[in-house]
């Protein structure tokens, strides 16, 4: 029991074993911009929150303007969407282990709220891309990432027809889009200001495991008591 208390604490306030992420979150007073929400509780630092908002920055060396400028609304939800991997606190249900080279652990299925999936969808919608997967398949030659041959840039409302596919292809099932809305308590919010509520949420989620083994417990303890009064 109390190892499962811990295991359970652990995930509910716990950093992935990613690339840039600290071993434990913590608080960071100065983290930069579109990063400062996660300030009381963050598994970024400063300078990954400063360099989540450059245009190919040592973070991964990503060029988000590979079919030419990206525009600036749209560019604003890719550095949330950075602060939210980068900075999270609260990703532990869907921490999975990762098959790659360059981190160990990574997010699967992290149901995004409706409103956060749709405007990054509509505020990119008018933009380019030639790419629907953007995890794989790039041409990294020259150090940073370029369509690769035979890879046209179509605009973005032709590579992603809703904001289902942009949301769950863009990065391989990292979220996973849903109907919910941030009022709901069971989505993970992008964009939030104040307090985090995505606390409230990873609990939620959390607490559905423990259900299960509950319920699988309750009923091996009742077939024991049948099973012993049937053989006395």
């Amino acid at each position: 029991m109390l190892l499962s208390l811990s295991l359970y604490l652990d995930k509910l306030n716990m950093c992935m074993n990613g690339k840039h992420q600290k071993t434990e979150p913590g608080p960071e007073g100065e983290l930069y911009k579109q990063c400062v929400p996660w300030r009381e509780n963050a598994c970024c630092t400063a300078n990954t929150s400063a360099e989540a908002h450059e245009d190919n920055s040592y973070l991964y060396n990503f060029n988000w303007n590979h079919c030419g400028v990206m525009s600036p609304k749209c560019k604003s939800h890719f550095v949330q969407d950075t602060c939210f991997y980068e900075c999270s606190p609260h990703l532990g249900p869907w921490i999975q282990l990762a098959d790659s080279s360059w981190r160990k652990e990574r997010i699967i299925d992290v149901p995004l709220c409706l409103e956060d999936c749709e405007s990054w969808y509509n505020d990119c919608k008018y933009d380019f891309t030639c790419k629907d997967n953007w995890h794989k398949g790039w041409d990294w030659s020259s150090g940073t990432n370029h369509c690769p041959t035979g890879a046209e840039c179509r605009l973005w409302s032709d590579v992603f027809p809703d904001a289902k596919s942009m949301c769950e292809n863009i990065w391989t099932n990292s979220y996973k889009y849903t109907t919910l809305t941030k009022d709901s308590g069971r989505c993970m919010q992008m964009w939030f200001t104040g307090s985090n509520p995505n606390k409230k949420v990873a609990e939620y989620y959390l607490n559905q495991a423990p259900k299960t083994a509950a319920t699988a417990t309750s009923l091996t303890l009742t077939l024991t008591i049948v099973l012993s009064v049937f053989l006395h």
